[in-house]
């Protein structure tokens, strides 16, 4: 764009895959370049960098215009209660973590790259305990997509094992996994999460529609059952959909095609949830509930395994965090007693330690 000598340049969520250390210096850059007479129109859904490089704000909400601001005359709460209607709570709040006995265990775990000739995931080994939510954190495209196929079954192992409440599941079939105690609220919610043309009943039986309570002896579908189940979790998850059960998955909106995958992952009751980055795109209001979901399920004695590249997610929302740099976990962090710039710095692998998880 600079080459070009372009007046006007869009920036649409360019944080997305930076350390902490780098969203700094584009920020500058950014300031830098409006004060050299460049207009520049910044996409983003993080309150704290609006806040810090723009000088006006203009909130859209379900694709309709609701007001422009100066950000020097108004705050994040404002803009928040802009973005959703309501005023939102962006602290987590969550009782102190008392663990439990291990659920989850990885031993020396390598994945295979579908890229190039290198492993993906090298020789990794961690531990998730009952009543915590361990974060594994790191710039996107360093093992973490992988290490989670390897988890849940999508990808084999090239080596390791991985044991579910102490039971070998390295070679089991995805059904066994999720039957053992394993739900999955996956990184791609299109391509792994949900059957777009399918109308979301059916969507929420995806994983159990061959138990007996939805099918009967002889192999029919038993559609009232469904229907009702169905009714039930958009009921108690605040599905929203325009016709309700029967309407298609691929005509909701993103916040609600994730809350009907989180909704169908979380009723099965799982021994330990896998959560893919699953605020990614949503708004401050989505994010908040899904957060409040994720502790409730710490609270109740599960083992909750978070993947995200979100920093204030990574610093609020779990117990332990675990960095991921090519492959490797490289350090092992309390969220309480560390911060982002040192959280950076082991993403981008000017830090690691010898880590004993």
């Amino acid at each position: 764009m600079l080459y070009r000598d372009n007046e006007i340049l869009i920036f649409d969520e360019p944080t997305a895959v930076l350390t902490p250390q780098e969203i700094d210096e584009l920020m500058q850059i950014m300031r830098n370049l409006a004060a050299e007479g460049k207009s520049i129109l910044f996409i983003s859904h993080k309150l704290a960098e609006i806040m810090a490089v723009a000088d006006r704000c203009t909130v859209l909400r379900k694709g309709k215009y609701i007001g422009t601001v100066e950000t020097k005359n108004t705050t994040m709460e404002e803009l928040s209660a802009m973005m959703v209607g309501r005023n939102v709570n962006f602290h987590v709040d969550k009782k102190p973590c008392v663990p439990g006995e291990t659920v989850l265990e990885v031993r020396n775990m390598t994945v295979a790259s579908k890229t190039h000739n290198n492993n993906a995931v090298k020789n990794v080994s961690f531990k998730v305990r009952r009543g915590e939510i361990v974060c594994i954190a790191g710039i996107d495209g360093n093992g973490q997509s992988e290490l989670v196929y390897g988890l849940t079954g999508l990808e084999p192992l090239s080596s390791g094992e991985i044991l579910l409440d102490g039971k070998d599941i390295t070679k089991s079939s995805i059904r066994k996994r999720s039957m053992s105690g394993m739900s999955h609220i996956p990184e791609d919610r299109h391509k792994h999460g949900l059957v777009l043309d399918y109308s979301l009943e059916y969507n929420m039986i995806l994983q159990t529609y061959f138990e007996s309570k939805f099918t009967d002896r002889i192999g029919f579908l038993r559609r009232k059952n469904i229907r009702a189940y169905s009714d039930r979790l958009i009921d108690q998850y605040d599905v929203r959909s325009g016709q309700g059960s029967v309407t298609t998955a691929r005509s909701m909106s993103g916040g609600n095609q994730q809350k009907a995958i989180i909704a169908r992952e979380l009723d099965k009751q799982p021994e330990i949830l896998v959560a893919v980055q699953p605020t990614r795109g949503l708004d401050v209001g989505a994010i908040e509930y899904i957060h409040k979901q994720l502790v409730a399920q710490r609270d109740a004695g599960k083992a909750v395994l978070l993947i995200s590249l979100e920093l204030d997610e990574v610093m609020d929302v779990p117990d332990r965090i675990l960095v991921m740099y090519e492959g490797e976990i490289v350090g092992e962090l309390d969220p309480k007693k560390t911060t982002q710039e040192e959280l950076g710095l082991y993403m981008a692998g000017a830090k690691r330690d010898e880590v004993s998880v």
